[in-house]
């Protein structure tokens, strides 16, 4: 075999035999070792992309400058979210500078710490402890309940022949809710009209006593007697003047006798009837005529009382939250066990949350403390956060004197005074909000607005109305 033929040991690119025959002189039957080192040539790795590939190091500290960036972001936001969602902004009108001035330094330590790196940044993440919440003492849930909730019953038996009422219509003080057939009640009504009359015209007879006529005939009568008894006195006494002479009998005397005696009689009771008649009836049968006639009068008073309440008037102004009955329904206010009722009222503007405090934390509540209140059916709501960013501003209103044993907790109520115009807009019964109290009581501000509003609620509820049957037509009332 001739060096030629014979196998290359080790690396073919670097064989001076391949490549002098490569490169100079083309050899016989070299051809395919010259492929075979294109093949390899191909498959190296170029050192040059290894020289460029960045090292462990590098990539590490890319990540944490990556986490630590990532890191004092989220914490600037949520601090920033903290301080805008702070319970101490509850009350624009209450807000303390302290607060405020805590917040702004927690902004400008936030605004520090999203400038700083490495160990800045790692101290950034803690969360820290902003002013307003130091003056909250306790958040708990409660549920939404009006302070006056009305059972509107009836006060007499019937079919309802007019139902206005929907659910959810807002209704003012005396508008008409139903009306009871009347058929009966006026029947009563004119039958007791008919009895007083007659009883007080019978009153006025014997207060006026006789007629002038009356006694002038009783006189007349009593003159003719006594006339008939002087008559009969002549009689008699000659009647005795002839029987000594036995002209007359024993008979006539006797006759003449008992018959001038009764005419006696009837003139003593002539003269009485006359006198009773001038002196008028007794005392006690005019009073007992006087009794008659009140007695009457309840009567028919009670009876127009019962055609009355035939038309169902709103006892208070307010939102009917359920309605009970239907139109040709028969309504009994004594029944336990069917309809007695015709809906359910409540003024929505004056309105409680009811919350079941523990006892351990009772302590920490008093009359007058300063509350939010925050339904969770609106914190997420543009269109109510834009109009109570905060929620609605209440106060400790009644910290109820018995505590539950089952649960362990004190029953307390923190109330709400609601703007008219958002009356069962935002704030329904049994709706759950969150209630923030602090460590400070009301201003006095808020709370003599609060005061002057309720008043003016129960002003609305006690303000005298008329029947507006033509009001409740007005007010849109279906």
């Amino acid at each position: 075999m001739s060096p030629n033929d014979m196998p290359v040991q080790g690396n073919p690119a670097r064989s001076p035999l391949i490549e002098h025959s490569s490169e100079s002189v083309p050899v016989a039957g070299m051809q395919p070792m010259a492929s075979m080192r294109e093949k390899v040539r191909s498959l190296r790795i170029d050192d040059g992309a290894g020289a460029k590939k960045p090292s462990n190091k590098v990539l590490l500290l890319a990540s944490i400058g990556w986490c630590l960036a990532m890191a004092t972001t989220g914490t600037s936001i949520l601090l920033g979210y903290k301080a805008f969602r702070s319970p101490g902004m509850n009350l624009e009108s209450s807000e303390p500078r302290e607060s405020a001035q805590s917040s702004k330094t927690a902004m400008a330590k936030n605004k520090d710490s999203t400038k700083l790196g490495g160990e800045n940044s790692k101290q950034s993440t803690a969360t820290p402890e902003p002013a307003p919440t130091e003056q909250v003492a306790l958040e708990s849930k409660g549920y939404v309940i009006p302070v006056h909730l009305i059972l509107v019953t009836p006060k007499v038996g019937g079919m309802l022949t007019k139902l206005n009422i929907r659910e959810g219509d807002i209704v003012e003080k005396g508008t008409l809710l139903a009306e009871i057939e009347k058929v009966d009640y006026q029947a009563d009504v004119a039958k007791a009209e008919n009895f007083l009359g007659a009883a007080k015209f019978r009153l006025q007879e014997l207060q006026v006593g006789a007629r002038p006529e009356e006694k002038e005939q009783s006189e007349l009568e009593l003159r003719e007697a006594q006339r008939q008894l002087k008559q009969m006195e002549l009689d008699l006494v000659r009647t005795k003047r002839l029987s000594d002479s036995a002209s007359v009998s024993v008979r006539e005397l006797e006759t003449s006798q008992y018959g001038y005696e009764a005419m006696q009689q009837k003139v003593k009771r002539l003269e009485s009837a006359f006198d009773l008649i001038r002196k008028g009836p007794r005392k006690e049968r005019i009073d007992a005529a006087r009794s008659e006639v009140l007695q009457l009068e309840a009567e028919l008073s009670k009876s127009k009382w019962r055609l009355e309440n035939c038309t169902i008037l709103a006892p208070i102004g307010g939102m009917i939250l359920t309605k009970k009955a239907e139109e040709n329904n028969m309504v009994n206010p004594a029944a336990f066990n069917g309809s007695f009722s015709i809906c359910e009222l409540a003024d929505l503007r004056d309105v409680e949350v009811e919350l079941d405090i523990q006892e351990r934390d009772i302590s920490k509540l008093f009359l007058y403390q300063e509350c939010l209140v925050l339904p969770e059916a609106w914190q997420s709501s543009k269109r109510f956060l834009a109009i109570h960013p905060k929620g609605y501003a209440a106060y400790v209103s009644r910290i109820m004197p018995t505590a539950n044993r089952s649960k362990g907790a004190v029953p307390v109520r923190v109330r709400i005074v609601v703007p008219k115009d958002e009356q069962g807009v935002f704030l329904k019964p049994d709706m759950g909000a969150m209630v923030t109290f602090f460590n400070r009581e009301i201003p006095s501000s808020i709370r003599s607005a609060y005061q002057e509003e309720q008043a003016k609620v129960k002003s609305d509820n006690k303000t005298p109305f008329q029947v507006p049957v033509a009001k409740a037509k007005d007010s849109g009332t279906p």
